[in-house]
């Protein structure tokens, strides 16, 4: 029982670590969260103009969601890992210091993803560029690496993390969807513009 704690506990400290929220304001560009979407994740920040403070929040979220499996794994061992990626990830959607309204999870789960095996996160990395290049939509190819990666979590790892994994890539399918309907309706906007 304490092991299951102590990964929660990781997770969800360095999970709720809104990165982007804090560049944003330290880079002068005010609160991220009246901008856009109002997502603290690095797709809204792109939309202040600045390109490598969207970057950095991108490397940032999905190192935090890397630091927690590494850290859990070199504490408690690998099948207490996968337990900290999901808690980094529920935590980055629902951080406690921003009234549980955070990102929608994409970089982070595929950090998290990367550092559970990385094939996983290759797959996932390179279905959200396919995606996104071929419709300039973020969401699509945040759709696309979830699915990616799901699939490839259930090739390469054992059944209980990779139901683990399965559950973290259809959590963030769900928090996109608002993003879903607009593709549906034909509204979503491109990379960089709208919400």
């Amino acid at each position: 029982m304490i092991d299951i704690l102590i990964a929660v506990a990781i997770g969800l400290a360095l999970g709720s670590i809104p990165f982007g929220l804090v560049l944003t304001r330290s880079a002068g560009h005010g609160d991220i969260r009246s901008i856009g979407s109002g997502n603290i994740g690095a797709t809204n920040v792109l939309r202040t103009g600045n390109k490598p403070l969207a970057l950095a929040v991108l490397l940032l979220d999905a190192g935090k969601g890397a630091a927690s499996v590494a850290l859990a794994w070199w504490l408690l061992g690998p099948e207490w890992a996968a337990l900290a990626g999901l808690a980094a990830v529920v935590s980055h959607m629902h951080p406690v210091w921003l009234g549980f309204k955070g990102g929608k999870g994409v970089a982070t789960a595929l950090g998290t993803f990367w550092a559970i095996a990385w094939p996983i996160g290759v797959a996932g990395c390179l279905a959200w560029l396919a995606g996104a290049a071929a419709t300039r939509r973020s969401s699509v190819g945040s759709l696309c690496a979830m699915a990616a990666a799901a699939i490839a979590g259930l090739v390469v790892l054992p059944p209980p993390i990779a139901l683990a994994l399965l559950g973290v890539a259809l959590y963030v399918v769900w928090r996109h969807k608002a993003n879903i309907q607009r593709l549906l309706a034909g509204t979503e906007p491109r990379i960089g513009q709208g919400k």
